[in-house]
């Protein structure tokens, strides 16, 4: 399985979480955490720090960094802290499609869809261990993934249930001949009716924890990104965003970087209100539609490939989360609204 399809060679793995105590004083961050990393020289965690590595309060720092009070350090590597183990947990599943090859599921938001970054438990991987039998481990080791979504994005994901259904699909989502459509509320007017984003992806060079479009075609690898208007709304706009690769955050990071950020998208600044106006009414409005839909607004609507045994193009849709259906409603009623004084006037 090539990096088309879980791009997994792109995660941080969760080595060591400390909690500095109230009474910690100041301390270079490379002495501090040689009490807590058992097995290894203030050499080599100065190293981690000038990867960046290590983080406090979810920066990257150097070594030099004094740690201080109430302090959140992490050291994130880009490989497992141990050999993963999957329990099986009875965490239920929205089974849109099933046959002895392969099912369908609609993920909901908020689960992890395998271990990794401090989710050791509670995953999609963990759940699929506990309702099926020897699913097929792709390359990473993980039972029946394909391909992944992201902890806050809702929608649709295939699993493979046998080696030759793994093997199949993984080509198709290589060879760009699945079929992936999202829906998502971005900030600001998006002018243009429909377009395309081209722009390879890569870690961000500050913040490790982000990715980043980069225009030397030497830096990170291709993606590309169809997207077309929806409905707008003046200060927010709803679009369908078409894959053609599969980059880890693609669809978030391609349009923070047409300027049209996903809305209440936390890691990449769409929690801040980004279009609008000063009022406080408004400012009360959009912190409500931020508690309607915690999360980036992203849904993986549709998804279509071949079927691995039968040949057969299948496709599969869902309708959008009452989260999004219901942020949706709210921003339509505020336009028109806004239209409606805009005539008064």
């Amino acid at each position: 399985m090539n990096d088309q399809s879980l791009e997994l060679e792109d995660e941080l793995y969760e080595h060591l979480r400390v909690d500095v105590p109230k009474g910690q004083e100041l301390l270079r961050i490379d002495k501090f955490l040689m009490h807590f990393v058992p097995n290894t020289t203030r050499n080599k965690i100065q190293q981690a720090a000038n990867n960046g590595d290590i983080y406090v309060n979810d920066v990257p720092v150097k070594s030099n960094y004094k740690v201080k009070p109430f302090d959140v350090v992490r050291v994130l590597l880009p490989h497992p802290p141990f050999e993963n183990r999957i329990d099986p947990e009875n965490i239920p599943l929205d089974i849109v499609y099933e046959d002895d090859s392969l099912l369908v599921i609609n993920k909901p938001a908020g689960l992890v869809v395998h271990p990794g970054h401090g989710n050791y438990t509670g995953t999609l991987v963990n759940a699929l261990a506990y309702h099926f039998q020897n699913l097929p481990l792709n390359s990473s080791e993980r039972p029946g993934l394909v391909h992944r979504i992201d902890k806050n994005t809702s929608g649709l994901l295939v699993i493979a249930k046998t080696d030759a259904a793994m093997a199949h699909l993984a080509r198709q989502f290589e060879f760009k001949t699945s079929e992936r459509e999202y829906v998502a509320m971005v900030w600001g007017n998006v002018k243009e009716d429909e377009g395309t984003i081209e722009g390879n992806i890569a870690r961000h060079v500050k913040d490790r924890m982000q990715m980043a479009v980069f225009a030397d075609p030497n830096i990170g690898k291709p993606a590309v990104t169809h997207y077309k208007v929806l409905e707008r709304f003046g200060y927010v706009t709803l679009v369908s965003c078409i894959l053609e690769t599969g980059r880890t955050h693609q669809i978030r990071v391609h349009m923070k970087h047409i300027g049209h950020t996903l809305f209440n998208d936390e890691r990449y600044g769409g929690n801040l209100i980004l279009k609008g106006t000063t009022f406080a009414k408004y400012k009360q409005f959009v912190e409500n539609c931020f508690k309607i839909t915690p999360r980036q607004a992203l849904h993986a609507k549709t998804l279509g490939f071949t079927h691995p045994v039968t040949g057969e193009m299948m496709r599969f849709d869902t309708e959008l989360p009452d989260d999004m259906k219901l942020l949706i409603e709210k921003w339509r009623t505020y336009a028109t609204a806004r239209a409606d004084e805009s005539e008064e006037e």
